[in-house]
């Protein structure tokens, strides 16, 4: 972890200078990869102000605070900075759990069997799937209820197999086979 503390419109003092490293550095309980930190301490009359800010895997954060004393300063934007800290990192613990790929779970489907193909490097997994008839409304509310991309269904009135899926662009869109 790199801190780097600086005093404005003061003298440096060695023991408020250890006091914020210290601080600072344990946020490093919450953080594996390497860290940033530069802690600006400045007073001003009767105010006393810190002001820290975290590089975190090329995300800021950042927090300030004001007191009448310079070590309750920097204890509060602490607090500040740790709350934030704990954000970060359960918004991307959210994101990588997102993004991991999880068995189907279709709505409206019922799985017959599933097996396996291999052939040398190429995994293919066959699932069989019984369609329940709908028609395309109620596919996509089924879709948009579900945490899927795509859906595959019955079409109730042609009794065709078709598939609603998500664009890219937040739409819905759907493919119906040629007769």
């Amino acid at each position: 972890m790199d801190i780097t503390v600086t005093f404005r419109h003061t003298e440096p003092i060695e023991s408020l200078k250890a006091y914020a490293e210290e601080k600072v550095s344990k946020i490093k309980k919450y953080i594996d990869s390497p860290v940033e930190a530069h802690v600006v301490l400045t007073v001003e009359k009767f105010r006393h102000q810190a002001d820290v800010s975290l590089t975190i895997n090329g995300t800021r954060i950042k927090g300030v605070e004001e007191t009448g004393d310079m070590y309750s300063a920097i204890d509060q934007v602490m607090d500040k900075i740790e709350k934030q800290v704990k954000r970060h990192l359960s918004k991307m613990r959210d994101r990588r759990s997102e993004n991991q790929k999880e068995e189907p779970d279709v709505i409206g489907l019922e799985t017959e069997e599933t097996a396996a193909v291999s052939s040398e490097d190429l995994v293919i997994e066959v699932e069989k799937l019984v369609a329940k008839p709908m028609d395309a409304e109620e596919a996509a509310m089924q879709l948009n209820i579900s945490r899927q991309d795509f859906l595959v269904f019955r079409n109730a009135k042609s009794m065709d197999i078709n598939v609603i899926y998500k664009r890219a662009n937040g739409n819905l869109g759907l493919v119906e086979p040629i007769n």
